[in-house]
């Protein structure tokens, strides 16, 4: 019998199912608060173990509806939000649980192991920022004001997905594709017969070939990056930029309930209560660390970018950046991507990252023949020190019916059960690398190679957990701000030379890229690194800014204009209304955290020069960062496990050696 869950979602009955399971897990939590003496094991192991299988069964449902979207999966998740919404509200504003908790941390500090205690540490402050010690009044108006929230977060993540899928650009003259990569040129290409429908490219039938960009990633990057005709690529732009409007009425709905649940649990305003539970100790940290930050980049982004306007015939709009870019960068470094393509086939890549986590961590990833959601994902057991730990399931090629971005997404946690049987961990890896086909391999630019580093990065940090309480296992109990540690660690070694030599091959030759292109590679890792942290940092200090009182209608864009002034050195158009497509705020869990990124980025810059100035494979450093950060999840503190990691704090500096900012 297998140790993990076989993928299925039944939707036809999902419904019924889920208020069935809920209905029972009501029952039972009656039953365990009927207990008259509650410990750790009759009551908290139970009760954390209940929520576990609940997210088990919820997430194939919240995973399909992300990666094979459609009306069914749309109708059935939007149903399903308001009825777990209710159920986990109501469960984390218990009273009563919430007593038996601090009872039994009280009365068991002595016998309670570390993880148990954190686990209870964790969720009487969870209690306490869900409302569990407010009146009835207050309780039943923070659960209408959850409800809300969830149903406007699909609401926005949707508007932004129809908006995305529902934007075509058509090109005609062959002209208008020149300078393409000829793998996006091939993707772009359809034939459309006399009727004036798509027929297939092969079809003997006489037709006219054209060409089609779309708003999915690859495929709007490819035109904004190559794309000669600048009235094409502004019309890309302001199409991207300008999606899903609606979702503005959606922006005052979200901040306003926000604030009005942040002054309801006793806090100032949402960045407040969003601090509560992450490593950073107040909103001036937060800005302070960000502000330092621009202060120390802005100089260097100025020069960079009078140096993209020297080469440019015209003055630089914001959809010339990335054209212009990639011309200065072939001009300095010599540098093609299009060259480099060949070299990160898809599998070979994934083949070869497995390779660098075996030597870096003696991890063993095989094969498992299992029938998926996709035809195109695909399942791997892996093996630590010979032992299998656990499951990942990968999903990693663009398709109308997925999300854009990438992701990992925790499945089952590591754990022990109540009766002490052992439960390995699974998590879902989700990528949009240019598709493949029978006929072209999937071909990735090195930034989707780095993309794929950064979600492995989560997903080991939960899998091989050796938590045996799930609610601190992996990922789960990680502060927020701390989170993204382990993706950047790991991404960072995809622009060292011993680890691109162990799989990037030319995929038709089999020949190993070359000192001279890695060198390149390497050298233009950090090109115009100083604007992008700059832009990285609108965003940070947007989301916090944005949180510290209510902003509502004008004030929110009069807001981010505020901060571009000083952030964006070329003034994007009024029409830019980037923060409609803000999911990671908006849809995510990312608001009042988005600065998340760069703290963790400092975590993870230290950590990563210290093994790398090691040598990388035998570094002590890389031993520790697997029996502290990666063994050991969310059973402490990150600030306490980082200084066991390093013997200090982290070094802020070593994010500007990073970024290679003087």
């Amino acid at each position: 019998m297998s140790k993990f869950l076989q993928f299925k979602c039944d939707l036809e009955n999902f419904i019924d199912d889920l208020k069935n399971r809920l209905e029972n897990n009501n029952k039972k939590i009656e039953e365990l608060l009927g207990q008259e003496k509650k410990t750790y094991a009759n009551f908290v192991k139970p009760l954390e173990m209940m929520d576990e299988y609940l997210e088990q069964f919820f997430t194939p449902l919240s995973h399909l509806n992300a990666v094979n979207n459609s009306d069914q999966t749309q109708q059935v998740y939007t149903e399903s939000l308001p009825i777990i919404t209710e159920y986990s509200t109501k469960l984390s504003q218990n009273l009563d649980i919430y007593n038996a908790y601090k009872s039994i941390l009280e009365n068991e500090k002595d016998s309670l192991n570390h993880d148990q205690q954190r686990v209870l540490e964790l969720n009487i402050l969870n209690f306490e920022l869900s409302g569990a010690h407010l009146d009835d009044t207050k309780k039943e108006r923070l659960q209408e004001i959850n409800i809300k929230k969830s149903e406007l977060a699909n609401n926005f993540s949707q508007n932004l997905l129809n908006a995305t899928n529902a934007y075509e650009y058509i090109i005609t003259d062959e002209k208008d594709i020149e300078g393409l990569p000829q793998s996006e040129i091939e993707n772009a290409k359809f034939k459309v017969n006399a009727e004036g429908k798509e027929s297939p490219l092969g079809d003997e039938e006489d037709g006219k070939i054209k060409y089609k960009f779309t708003l999915q990633m690859p495929s709007y990057i490819a035109y904004m990056t190559y794309g000669k005709n600048r009235q094409i690529r502004e019309e890309l732009y302001k199409a991207y930029v300008s999606r899903a409007p609606e979702n503005a009425k959606i922006i005052d709905e979200l901040l306003s309930l926000r604030n009005e649940m942040s002054v309801l649990l006793g806090f100032n305003n949402y960045a407040d209560y969003s601090l509560a539970s992450k490593m950073a100790k107040d909103e001036q940290s937060v800005l302070n660390f960000l502000n330092n930050l621009l202060d120390n980049s802005i100089s260097q982004a100025k020069n960079e970018l009078s140096e993209l306007q020297n080469i440019a015939p015209q003055r630089l709009e914001s959809h010339d950046t990335a054209y212009y870019g990639e011309l200065l960068k072939k001009a300095q470094y010599d540098i093609d991507e299009e060259q480099y393509r060949p070299y990160f086939e898809q599998r070979s890549v994934v083949e070869g990252m497995f390779t660098f986590l075996n030597k870096l961590f003696n991890l063993e990833f095989k094969k498992v023949d299992e029938e998926l959601w996709h035809e195109k994902a695909y399942a791997y057991d892996v093996y630590e020190n010979n032992k299998l730990k656990a499951r990942i399931l990968l999903d990693l090629e663009a398709r109308k019916s997925k999300r854009g971005g990438a992701w990992m997404h925790n499945w089952q946690a590591h754990c022990k059960d109540e009766l002490g049987e052992e439960q390995l961990a699974s998590a879902f890896v989700v990528c949009n690398f240019p598709p493949s086909s029978d006929t072209s391999p999937s071909l990735l630019r090195h930034d989707d190679v780095v993309t794929l580093f950064h979600e492995m990065g989560h997903t080991i940090h939960h899998i091989l957990s050796e938590v045996n309480e799930n609610e601190v296992s992996g990922v789960n109990g990680v502060e927020w701000d701390a989170v993204e540690f382990p993706s950047q660690f790991l991404e960072n070694f995809a622009y060292e030379p011993q680890v691109l030599k162990m799989f990037a091959k030319h995929y038709e030759t089999k020949e190993t890229i070359s000192d001279e292109m890695i060198d390149k590679l390497v050298r233009s890792k950090n090109f115009l690194s100083a604007m992008g942290m700059l832009r990285q940092l609108e965003f940070s200090i947007f989301d916090f800014q944005l949180h510290t009182k209510l902003y509502k209608g004008e004030e929110v864009q009069n807001l981010l204009d505020s901060i571009r002034k000083k952030t964006a050195l070329i003034a994007p158009p009024k029409y830019n209304k980037f923060q409609n497509g803000f999911a990671h705020i908006f849809a995510g869990g990312y608001a009042a955290g988005y600065y998340s990124y760069k703290w963790a980025e400092v975590l993870s810059a230290d950590a990563f020069y210290s093994v790398v100035d090691e040598g990388i494979f035998g570094s002590n450093t890389a031993k520790k960062y697997q029996n502290i950060i990666l063994h050991r999840g969310g059973s402490a503190s990150m600030h306490k496990l980082f200084h066991e990691l390093m013997s200090r704090d982290a070094d802020t500096d070593k994010l500007l050696r990073l970024n290679g900012i003087k």
